[in-house]
């Protein structure tokens, strides 16, 4: 053996020790909501996130005359989607969220494309604002971003994204039972919110049915809760385990991603380019070992005479 490997075997060791203290800080990265700032202990919820949150308003009714805009820049009332006709799937984001607001359609159409039922047809999808400032102009784009993956073009007439100003969201959001904060973004300036991620079920008289929290979302239940939802049936609270979309804490200026995933696909990345590394090194320190034994001459020929 070459005087080389010992040292690239420790090389090796090193890299796999630095891969394991990667592992190791990534598993220590905090939950969704459990992330720990300013004087919070580790097991207690930024003092913003305690503001926001969901409470199941189970059967409460939405303010069907609550104005807003729609995706083609239409005057439209919310009872413009809860005449009595088919429930709907509301869901209340902002689109220039950079965090889970994408997640939650993402969540939420991918759903849908196992559930064996049509929008437009036997239930509506009803996205709305809570941010003032986004136009029609962003709902037509994430409408269209969403129909397109949802891959059924000929169901986008069920597809509805709404803007509106503060009262008509005010009134969704307390109607819903929907708590947010406006926080600051990266720039200081309060355009980002804080809030909790769920969508929700309601009665084509546009009373809740049923919650659902998280980004992640059963097919099976979402069709069954579509099911009584048309029937005007109302379901059961769920567990009230919350997932934050939060970006920024104003009191200590720093940036804080709730989202544990990020970090730990960054391990993954990290971990699975090391390891193809060390396979590379293997491979290359047994091709020069093949190469120096082949190359490297007997001390002595076969009739006893020396080298050389």
């Amino acid at each position: 053996m070459s005087l080389s490997r010992p040292i690239r075997m420790h090389r090796l060791f090193a890299a796999l020790a630095f891969s394991g203290a990667f592992l190791s800080a990534a598993a220590q990265v905090a939950s969704y909501g459990d992330k720990s700032m300013g004087e919070n202990r580790g097991d207690e919820l930024p003092r913003v996130l305690q503001q926001v949150g969901v409470s199941q308003h189970l059967n409460g009714q939405l303010p069907l005359n609550a104005s807003f805009i729609d995706d083609t820049g239409k005057p439209v009332t919310l009872g413009t989607y809860f005449n009595g006709k088919r429930p709907a799937v509301f869901s209340l984001v902002y689109f220039d969220c950079p965090m889970l607001c994408s997640e939650e359609l993402d969540g939420l159409t991918g759903a849908l494309e196992m559930v064996k039922l049509v929008p437009g047809k036997d239930f509506d999808v009803v996205v709305v604002s809570i941010d003032p400032s986004d136009t029609p102009a962003k709902a037509a784009a994430k409408k269209a971003f969403y129909v397109k993956r949802y891959g059924r073009p000929e169901t986008a007439d069920g597809w509805h994204f709404l803007t509106g100003q503060l009262p008509a969201i005010n009134a969704v959001t307390d109607a819903v039972g929907f708590g947010y904060v406006k926080v600051p973004g990266p720039d200081g300036k309060l355009t980002q919110f804080a809030h909790a991620s769920s969508i929700e079920l309601v009665t084509p008289a546009g009373k809740m049915a049923q919650y659902y929290l998280g980004v992640e979302y059963s097919p099976k239940d979402m069709m069954l809760g579509l099911i009584e939802a048309s029937g005007n049936r109302i379901g059961s609270p769920v567990a009230n385990i919350l997932t934050y979309c939060y970006h920024y804490d104003p009191q200590t200026n720093k940036h804080s991603l709730i989202v544990a995933r990020v970090v730990q696909l960054g391990g993954m990345v990290t971990v699975a380019g090391l390891g193809g590394f060390i396979f590379l090194m293997f491979r290359r320190d047994i091709r020069l070992g093949r190469d120096h034994d082949i190359l490297q001459p007997a001390d002595d020929f076969p009739d006893g005479t020396r080298k050389g």
